[in-house]
């Protein structure tokens, strides 16, 4: 139960935003070290969703240094106040489904509801050094566990970031939060994590992830963007 409550704590989808971060429960796929990044592409501008806009992220896990997920985010819905995706993670059969607002903030996500939303996304405008805050309840459909979530995310710079989708301009976002747990307060989450959010394809190519559960290691990751692109 402590397990899947953390995971669905985490919004990347089951991502989110912070959700597409965690490897679902039951992988334990482990594959090696990807090769090291290639020259750049050319960056195809994507500032406005659309159905059919896919973002590809590869999840590797900082403690056992291996991927542990590679997965991919497909809009299926573009709506003033939602855009809705499939996430398809690689190996397995069953796709998931995220539900953000119009600033990537996620909604839903499987059995969690974020309420107004997770606090993943961004405060457009960004400029440097602009800060926000966010509470939030994190509820679990399937057994009514309640978790109280409050942040602050700052904008601490612009940065040129390489993945193998291409080199993007980003702003560099710092994030942490506390989330505790109303059914069993004994439980807390602590969680630092940082974002470079690129404008031109309107997401972010990377993000790194480290979560403690009363004061010890749980997670630890980074994910990176691999591939992405617009229907044709």
């Amino acid at each position: 139960m402590r397990r899947y409550a953390i995971l669905g704590m985490l919004s990347l989808a089951a991502s989110s935003a912070w959700a597409q971060q965690a490897t679902p429960p039951g992988d334990t796929t482990a594959t090696p070290a990807t090769a090291p990044v290639q020259p750049s592409k050319a960056v195809v501008p994507m500032e406005e969703p659309q159905p059919g806009d896919h973002w590809t992220y590869e999840v590797r896990d900082e403690i056992s240094g291996t991927i542990s997920a590679t997965r991919t985010n497909v809009i299926t819905e573009v709506t003033p106040t939602a855009i809705s995706t499939r996430v398809d993670n690689l190996g397995k059969p069953d796709p998931g489904q995220i539900v953000f607002d119009r600033f990537w903030n996620v909604t839903l996500s499987g059995i969690w509801r974020y309420s107004p939303n997770d606090g993943s996304g961004v405060q457009l405008p960004l400029t440097v050094d602009k800060t926000w805050t966010f509470r939030t309840n994190n509820i679990n459909s399937a057994n009514g566990n309640i978790w109280k979530r409050s942040g602050k995310s700052t904008v601490a710079g612009q940065e040129t970031i390489t993945t193998r989708a291409g080199t993007f301009e980003t702003f560099k976002i710092e994030t942490t939060f506390s989330a505790q747990n109303v059914n069993n307060p004994t439980l807390k989450n602590d969680v630092t994590s940082v974002t470079w959010y690129a404008p031109a394809i309107d997401h972010w190519v990377k993000r790194t992830f480290v979560s403690r559960t009363n004061k010890h290691l749980v997670i630890n990751n980074t994910i990176e963007l691999i591939d992405y692109g617009r229907k044709q």
